[in-house]
């Protein structure tokens, strides 16, 4: 990402509608861990806005932050206890069968092998293990948003399954999210772009806060639920190690 939008996430992470959907999301497959102590690796942690999120929730948690920026390692360590490491998702500095679980939120879109980068989570990651990743939906959905966030790819849900698959990885749960917000997000990127546009990364009146907000909690009772979204802006999926 451009250098600006790393201070910009760091300022509204916390509180924007997109970030408090996706942290629940990405915990949302882990009840396994729940109350119990687990290794956690965040692979691509930006400003360490998710391991505030799950070490809040799970304070018996060891959880180490990873991030190819040193801008957002420096602010993820200003924001966090927790351990954070500057390196690549594509090369993780890590041992075999080194953590209980990955998260990746949003960041394999960002490099151009994600074969690599979710091999790497496979290969880090124990049997029995959860490997869970969030990714931007459809190829035709690029916009100035990914420009600014320096987007390599973004992935249809097939793509993701079969990337995930051919590393050794067993999905359990793949849906496609933030459908209910889907036609706003079209609106914006692809018909009403604004004049000067950076990314969507920012704050929102608190009546749209408070509207998209409402939309993605419907979504994730229906996902936790067992229902899944046949479409949206984001692809979701978590995948078991044998």
């Amino acid at each position: 990402m451009h250098i600006d939008e790393y201070r910009k996430l760091a300022e509204v992470e916390d509180a924007m509608w997109y970030f408090k959907a996706l942290n629940q999301r990405m915990l949302l497959p882990l009840k396994a861990w729940r109350g119990k102590g687990a290794d956690v690796l965040d692979a691509g942690c930006g400003t360490g806005g998710l391991i505030r999120f799950l070490k809040h929730n799970e304070p018996d948690w060891s959880i180490t932050g990873l991030d190819y920026s040193a801008l957002a390692c420096s602010l993820a360590r200003e924001r966090t206890d927790e351990k954070i490491i500057e390196g690549s998702i594509t090369d993780l500095p890590f041992p075999e069968e080194h953590f209980d679980i990955v998260v990746s939120a949003d960041v394999i879109s960002q490099v151009e092998d994600a074969s690599k980068a979710v091999s790497e989570f496979a290969r880090v990651v124990r049997p029995g293990g959860m490997v869970v990743i969030n990714v931007a939906a459809y190829e035709w959905m690029w916009s100035y948003h990914d420009d600014t966030c320096e987007t390599k790819h973004r992935f249809r849900k097939s793509k993701l399954l079969h990337i995930i698959r051919a590393c050794g990885l067993t999905p359990e749960l793949a849906t496609y999210a933030n459908m209910l917000i889907f036609p706003f997000v079209i609106a914006r990127r692809k018909v009403f772009p604004p004049a000067s546009p950076t990314s969507d990364v920012q704050s929102y009146s608190p009546f749209v806060d408070s509207l998209f907000g409402t939309f993605t909690q419907v979504e994730y009772k229906l996902i936790s639920n067992g229902g899944t979204m046949p479409t949206g802006s984001s692809v979701f999926v978590a995948a078991r190690k044998a």
